[in-house]
């Protein structure tokens, strides 16, 4: 099965696609969506949609596996995160795609065991699961990694041997 895995955000979005075939995940690719900070919003949301219609057409991923909000004080970044998170979802309904959600808590449990794991503990447990040299970079991409990972773990796929 073919996960595409997405870490919302408007100046940067993650996207991470991993095939897990016989309890063995495998990294295809990772990357982010750049926008210009200038840009006008509507132009931004019009690139994300843009660039990850192309990314799902050429991967043919089966299912998208999204990171939901969490934000406790910033209201002005979660508007426009939530902006892109809409166009994150309408992308993967045109295509076709089941969606599935998963709170930052559900993806640190999944990848590491522990719901208080912080970033560098997240991307090490993707860099070992995924048998990778390096911690995927940007940091976007591993988190998108780690939402295709989580979904992988949630419905009965092993994530990869930790030995």
């Amino acid at each position: 099965m073919r996960i595409l895995g997405i870490d919302p955000g408007t100046g940067i979005l993650g996207f991470g696609i991993i095939d897990v075939q016989r309890g063995k995940s495998m990294l295809v690719d990772g990357g982010v969506i750049r926008t210009p900070v200038h840009e006008d919003d509507a132009v931004r949301l019009q690139t994300i949609y843009d660039e990850l219609t192309d990314i799902i057409a050429s991967s043919g991923p089966a299912v998208m596996s999204v990171e939901k909000l969490f934000f406790a004080r910033n209201v002005t970044t979660a508007i426009t995160v939530a902006q892109a998170r809409g166009v994150v979802l309408l992308c993967g309904k045109q295509a076709g795609l089941t969606i599935y959600e998963y709170t930052p808590l559900q993806i640190k449990q999944a990848i590491t065991g522990y719901g208080k794991a912080d970033k560098k503990q997240i991307q090490e447990m993707v860099r070992i699961i995924l048998g990778l040299e390096t911690v995927p970079k940007p940091d976007d991409a591993a988190d998108a990694i780690a939402a295709a990972l989580t979904h992988a773990q949630t419905n009965g796929g092993s994530v990869g041997s930790l030995t």
